[in-house]
């Protein structure tokens, strides 16, 4: 497998990284700037990388997933996939705010949360241009993202719903933010 995807994924954590620390839109509360530098990742791995089919769902249920402010949203399971962690097979949904969206939301919780991760659980998106052409998409774990509510209670974020709670270590993406 080439290295640019691994280069590229540095590249965009350095990205973040300036974005959090400079950017009055930044999440990270404007009295913790000065002292940030930078969010902590997991090393870019192989293993959490995976090209796989989406197995859409015929027909989508809507779905009403928590928020970390009591709040609830609304989303469509939209399909699921379906990877082999550390030897574990694993089924993650994928989620979609309108059926006309071309990206999916895939939420989840893992062995990690609480400990080396966001207690509530971390995202990763997939974009239009992250699917395949032969149907395939590129589910990379290393991608996982702490929501904005992870560096200050001023925001609002869904929950992962519980189907995505992952009995699985996924050491990938990025860490708590301390």
């Amino acid at each position: 497998m080439s290295e640019d995807w691994k280069a590229a994924t540095r590249r965009q954590r350095e990205r973040k990284d300036e974005y959090f620390a400079t950017d009055h839109h930044s999440p990270i509360p404007p009295d913790e700037r000065a002292d940030f530098d930078g969010l902590a990742y997991f090393p870019v791995d192989e293993a959490y990388r995976f090209v796989v089919a989406l197995d859409r769902h015929e027909d989508p249920d809507e779905v009403t997933v928590g928020t970390s402010t009591g709040g609830e949203r609304d989303y469509l399971r939209w399909g699921e996939f379906t990877v082999e962690v550390d030897g574990e097979r694993v089924t993650i949904q994928a989620y979609k705010g309108e059926p006309g969206e071309d990206r999916l939301w895939v939420p989840f919780r893992d062995e990690t949360s609480g400990e080396e991760t966001y207690g509530a659980g971390r995202y990763i998106d997939l974009e239009a241009d992250a699917h395949r052409t032969d149907g395939e998409w590129i589910l990379d774990f290393n991608q996982a993202y702490n929501p904005t509510c992870a560096y200050s209670d001023r925001y609002e974020c869904p929950l992962p719903p519980t189907e995505n709670w992952l009995e699985v270590p996924i050491e990938a993406g990025e860490k708590a933010y301390h």
